[in-house]
């Protein structure tokens, strides 16, 4: 008997499971192959969406289903909480005490926020001037916040990384922008984007290229800014160094950890709670039968859907090998590739991976049709499209037509080589 056990059912965990049940069908059918999934959560949530929600584009009904319809039938899927994980027995331990054993274990528990951590953030004012859109219900109480709101200074704040989806902040300072401009009241409202990086997006390439939205926008940008406190009622955020923001109106991006109960795990995270996991095999540090994929690792890419997209390949693969006991492929590149929504219907498109930052050109094939590190309408409607492809095409585990888990070099304008340098006894030029 071959049991998989996969640890969370959001994008990740439910992406795997449903790969690995068309893997392992007719094992599943035989009963020699279990996969079980366990999640807490009855409710599926689309987390790009949560970006459109407050500004009306999406309703609740746009970004919620339930979560036992997007797996497959072959798998068995528990509603509960995992308590404890113990690597050295292979189990792991439910809230009502039930204790699993597993063959192999895939750590799928996504990443939580966690507003209580910044002083004053979850004190007086939460969830009335002081808001976040990274859960459902702070983006619907965002989207009523942003209906009253008249006119003032609305801060957008990032307090530490890693976060999700690393360019939503920005985006939601564009659309922000795009909001106020049709409600008529632009000009009564000042934007400031305050973030701990050195420049406004996490990729260098794309903070030179790209500034000058920025400034086209009229959005103030603070850089360096490790948020310290915040004080509600006098509105202001105030940095480690004691410079201040005022605002009127707070959208903060919360410190984001790792699952609680995967701290307790001697060896197995970082200090957020993050899963020490190889970068190229997705395989857990702690122990060759545990993998972690997603927003749940430490490897230094993208905590983005369409990362798990491109980790699930070859995470398949490599669990098969284990289960097999054959040695592990380095299946992972790092891939990742984000639509930036940057209001008034249009958006750029950014494909890079370990190696190779942001680049110009055009994706999926070298003709396009979608422009790379451009604004354009079609990206814009990609982006939308995209919810369609993540319910019909990314959750069931299919892979995308053009779409390789390896990043593609073709479409994209790399710099051209620096001339070799001369080898010995040859003449210099002049």
């Amino acid at each position: 008997m071959r049991q998989i056990l996969i640890l969370g059912a959001g994008t990740a965990g439910t992406v795997m499971a449903n790969r690995l049940a068309r893997r392992y069908r007719r094992g599943l059918a035989r009963g020699t192959t279990t996969i079980t999934v366990v999640d807490p959560d009855p409710v599926h949530l689309y987390q790009p969406g949560l970006l459109f929600l407050p500004f009306g584009r999406y309703t609740t009904e746009h970004v919620v289903r339930p979560r036992s319809a997007q797996l497959d039938p072959a798998v068995r899927y528990i509603q509960d909480r995992i308590t404890r994980l113990d690597p050295a027995t292979d189990t792991v331990m439910l809230g009502d005490g039930r204790v699993l054993s597993y063959d192999v274990a895939v750590i799928a528990t996504g990443a939580r926020i966690a507003p209580e951590e910044l002083e004053g953030l979850t004190g007086p004012g939460w969830r009335e001037r002081m808001h976040d859109f990274y859960t459902l219900e702070g983006a619907q109480a965002l989207r009523d916040a942003l209906a009253r709101f008249d006119g003032g200074r609305l801060v957008i704040n990032v307090v530490e990384m890693p976060i999700k989806c690393p360019v939503a902040p920005l985006e939601f300072a564009f659309l922000a922008d795009a909001y106020f401009t049709r409600r008529g009241i632009r000009d009564r409202v000042t934007i400031t984007y305050a973030t701990p990086l050195d420049g406004a997006f996490t990729k260098a390439t794309c903070s030179r290229e790209l500034q000058y939205l920025l400034d086209a926008k009229g959005i103030a940008l603070e850089t360096e800014f490790n948020a310290g406190r915040v004080d509600g009622p006098a509105g202001e955020l105030v940095s480690w160094d004691e410079r201040t923001v005022p605002f009127d109106l707070l959208v903060s991006v919360p410190t984001h950890r790792g699952a609680e109960f995967l701290a307790a795990v001697p060896d197995l995270t970082n200090d957020l709670g993050f899963v020490h996991t190889d970068p190229r095999t997705l395989q857990a540090r702690r122990k060759p039968n545990l993998f972690a994929v997603g927003d749940a690792t430490d490897v230094p890419a993208s905590k983005a859907g369409s990362v798990v997209h491109f980790q699930a390949e070859g995470l398949e693969e490599n669990i098969a090998r284990v289960l097999d006991g054959r040695p592990l492929e380095a299946a992972f590149d790092g891939h990742a590739n984000c639509f930036i929504e940057t209001g008034h219907g249009k958006a750029l498109l950014i494909d890079f991976n370990y190696e190779v930052e942001p680049l110009p050109g055009h994706f999926p094939f070298a003709w396009g049709p979608l422009p790379l590190l451009r604004e354009s309408r079609l990206n814009h409607l990609g982006k939308l499209a995209f919810r369609h492809v993540y319910w019909n095409a990314l959750l069931p585990g299919f892979d995308l037509p053009g779409v390789p888990s390896r990043m593609k070099r073709e479409g994209k304008a790399f710099p051209s080589a620096p001339p070799p340098l001369p080898g010995p006894g040859a003449p210099l030029a002049r």
